[in-house]
């Protein structure tokens, strides 16, 4: 019974692990095309989520659009063992709209509205995988929503700052090692949402007419969660009792992130961007677990994370075929702030390296943005302290993307 105890407190911290390793940087795919720069850029609307100072040089504009992630996962045990395991979750999708308003030409004044996915994932394995007592389904999803108010204070400055109201919901699944009368195993489900709050804030310069700086903070957002409900199927000696359906609560905080960009114009036609991005995963030291009904088997818990904080370098061009294409590229590389024995079925985590590459083409003021990204973790081998669970994981992903923009 202790150990299935054991076993259930490493599927709540899922939830956590799953943020710390799938961040999703997909708020725009002329971003996404440059290796998903533009702190340092004037890119519209969208600079509501990358520099509010930067949204100080917008106009009047709308922008929506979508990703598809196809991510591949795949386990194999330590030697001698040959067993290996492949994910089965279906495509992620991830979305963005944004809108900028000016009042008129002449005004300093802009304000903008953002709704978009910075975190949220899934993941699931065949249901009689030799983890399925880790995990067999996880879905998690934080969509934020951001109200931004940008000034030009001049020519080359503008400065902005952003309200954020964040939501989050997850549900997951995993086996319990209790079999009933049929030889199948038992299975838990836990589901929950909460809120939070936050706040965008950031600078834009031009140092001269061909480079251009930019600095932005988000917040972190501590995403509340009260009565997540935890459902359990076991055998029927045991329902009620051992395992009762209860609610409990929690907390989830997501990280902060400061970035520094930097755009410059190495000729008529040419961009190049480069970011920076610092993310404070080290906000993730210790998770706490309260259920509303304890029993013998189902006790409140306290567990040690020790995420790191890490740095994501960017770099991307964008090359003007003429007035109406433009053609892209980029790539960037992510280091994991998950430690060494902390590698779990949910965050199957490694640095990685994304490369990209993207075009758009409008037509009077109507533009398709469009892009690719490739993203490859290579392999890392590892044993989780708490459940002993180890072997070598590997995963990559494929991202297409398109968003649609009109200017008023």
């Amino acid at each position: 019974m202790k150990r299935i105890t054991t076993l259930l407190t490493v599927l709540l911290f899922s939830w956590t692990t799953i943020a710390g390793g799938f961040q999703v940087n997909l708020q725009g795919n002329r971003s996404a095309g440059m290796g998903h720069t533009g702190v340092g850029l004037r890119l519209g609307a969208a600079s509501g989520f990358f520099n509010p100072g930067a949204l100080a040089f917008a106009n009047t504009e709308v922008l929506i659009g979508i990703n598809l992630i196809s991510a591949h996962v795949g386990y194999r045990e330590f030697a001698p063992g040959v067993y290996e395991a492949n994910n089965t979750n279906p495509i992620g999708t991830p979305f963005h709209g944004y809108v900028s308003f000016r009042l008129n030409e002449d005004s300093p004044v802009v304000f903008g509205l953002g709704v978009y996915t910075p975190f949220g994932s899934s993941i699931s394995y065949d249901d009689d995988w030799k983890g399925q007592f880790l995990l067999r389904e996880m879905g998690l999803r934080a969509i934020f929503y951001q109200g931004t108010i940008a000034y030009q204070v001049n020519d080359r400055l503008g400065i902005g700052a952003g309200y954020v109201f964040g939501t989050g919901d997850f549900e997951l699944r995993r086996g319990i090692p209790l079999q009933d009368m049929d030889s199948e195993y038992g299975e838990v489900r836990l589901s929950g949402a909460g809120i939070g709050h936050g706040f965008n804030v950031g600078v834009y310069y031009d140092i001269a007419d061909n480079i251009s700086i930019g600095a932005s903070y988000r917040s972190g957002v501590s995403v509340q969660l009260d009565g997540g409900e935890a459902r359990f199927t076991v055998p029927s000696v045991l329902e009620g009792t051992a395992f009762p359906a209860t609610t409990f609560q929690t907390g989830l905080n997501l990280p902060s992130v400061f970035n520094i960009g930097i755009g410059v114009k190495a000729s008529e036609k040419l961009t190049l961007a480069f970011d920076m991005n610092y993310v404070g995963w080290s906000s993730y030291d210790t998770l706490a677990f309260d259920f509303a009904d304890n029993t013998e088997q189902l006790q409140d818990t306290r567990s040690a994370r020790r995420y790191k904080n890490v740095v994501i370098l960017r770099a991307g061009a964008e090359y003007e075929v003429n007035e109406n294409l433009q053609l892209r590229a980029g790539m960037y590389y992510d280091f994991s702030p998950v430690q060494d024995g902390y590698l779990t079925p949910e965050t199957p985590d490694m640095d990685k390296t994304g490369i990209s590459i993207g075009a758009s083409y409008t037509v009077n003021n109507f533009t398709v943005d469009a892009s690719f990204l490739y993203v490859t973790r290579g392999q890392r081998d590892d044993v989780n302290l708490e459940s002993q669970f180890g072997g070598t994981w590997t995963s990559r992903a494929f991202i297409p993307g398109i968003s649609f923009s009109y200017k008023f």
